[in-house]
């Protein structure tokens, strides 16, 4: 089994966008449909004072997507780790249209789990 993970961290973003829950909703859920990932309940929240920044999470059957958005900078950082390959999806347009970023650095990190001796499990009823 081998998954991926993405660190992506975009720049120049509207200070507008990275305050509002919604605008940032958005975007979890574009990402979601897009990558056609399995979200499990709803996204959590919590939102700074003063700065206006907000740290959304939201719980996958792949894992989890992550955002921390830092208005005073008009910086976002997304995390979203999958448990599975899949394609990358064009994180620069999708963040230059949803937020304004004017750069997007990303980064992806192969999570090879084959390449690991499988051992049983306490989760099925074996002894560890």
């Amino acid at each position: 089994m081998a998954g991926i993970e993405w660190m992506i961290e975009a720049f120049g973003c509207s200070a507008e966008a990275l305050c509002d829950k919604a605008a940032l909703r958005e975007l979890l859920d574009v990402i979601v449909a897009e990558m056609n990932l399995a979200p499990v309940g709803e996204p959590v929240w919590h939102q700074f004072p003063g700065t206006g920044g907000v740290t959304g999470i939201w719980l996958l059957q792949e894992s989890h997507l992550a955002l921390h958005s830092f208005p005073e900078y008009g910086s976002i950082c997304l995390n979203l780790f999958c448990c599975k390959q899949r394609p990358s999806m064009p994180w620069k347009v999708r963040l230059a249209g949803l937020l304004g970023s004017t750069r997007v650095d990303v980064r992806e990190f192969p999570r090879n789990y084959g390449q690991l001796e499988a051992k049983p499990s306490a989760c099925h009823g074996f002894p560890p």
